[in-house]
């Protein structure tokens, strides 16, 4: 493994103009949703991560009862690339792979569809793309590591306020940063991810409890709870028909290599 990068957010830093979406969707290729939600309760009608939205902006409103006083808070979501992933953790295929640079990947080609991740995942990052049947979810710009580019979303930051490097020089600078705002008075301030599923590889600096930006206090690993919450144990794969699924992604990647060799074939007639 080269050296284990990732992602800081500081959401006290962060003024909700969603260049970071923007960027990811573009980068990716990513279309837009099937469902826009015009909720009326917040200028975010993008509401959640999805199979399309590998990175959301999540717009939380404080205000008091007659809005005299009050205030925005913002948090640039994505894949938290766990080093104890639970995702990995029930994948029957081993379609999803810890990279050279410490982050989770979706193989997609070895992926087979069965949602296991999808329920496992405590932050509900992951999802099922519908017309492929695949999981997807951040790569953290995979493709752009390999170059030895940083992340779209980092790249298009104006603020500052995605921070990508190694981990260790990462959490000096999350601490000195919290150190600030304690100082300025920001005292529900905190760090969230250092010590959650061995470590986020994407973490956070919040300016108040983590459920207040929908984020789980303790997520458990998928192998304490999965098996009887969801039926993901190895019993319960097998009941789940594991292997009509690794048929039927066989029968998708055959027909999918005979489609490439008849489309040469055109070309080259």
């Amino acid at each position: 493994m080269t050296q284990q990068v990732g992602m800081f957010v500081d959401t006290s830093l962060c003024i909700g103009c969603k260049a970071c979406q923007v960027a990811c969707k573009e980068w990716n290729g990513l279309p837009v949703e099937k469902e826009v939600y015009f909720t009326g309760h917040s200028y975010d009608n993008t509401k959640h991560l999805s199979a399309y939205t590998w990175r959301h902006v999540k717009f939380i409103e404080q205000f008091n009862e007659d809005r005299t006083e009050g205030r925005w808070l913002f948090l640039s979501d994505s894949c938290k690339h766990c080093n104890d992933a639970p995702c990995m953790e029930v994948c029957p295929t081993d379609a999803l792979v810890r990279t050279e640079f410490g982050t989770v990947f979706v193989d997609q080609d070895v992926c087979i569809g069965c949602a296991n991740c999808v329920a496992a995942c405590p932050f509900g990052v992951i999802q099922i793309e519908e017309e492929k049947g695949v999981a997807q979810k951040c790569t953290l710009c995979y493709d752009r590591l390999q170059n030895g580019q940083e992340p779209a979303c980092a790249a298009a930051c104006p603020t500052g306020a995605i921070r990508f490097g190694s981990i260790d020089a990462l959490k000096a600078v999350a601490h000195d940063r919290l150190e600030t705002l304690h100082r300025r008075g920001e005292t529900r301030a905190n760090i969230y991810g250092e010590d959650i599923l061995g470590g986020l590889n994407v973490f956070y600096l919040l300016l108040d409890k983590p459920a207040v930006y929908g984020l789980p206090e303790a997520p458990r690993s998928a192998n304490k709870h999965t098996a009887t919450s969801f039926g993901l144990g190895a019993l319960g794969l097998a009941a789940l028909g594991i292997v009509g699924l690794v048929s039927f992604k066989d029968q998708r990647m055959k027909a999918r290599q005979e489609a490439q060799e008849n489309k040469d074939e055109t070309i080259s007639s």
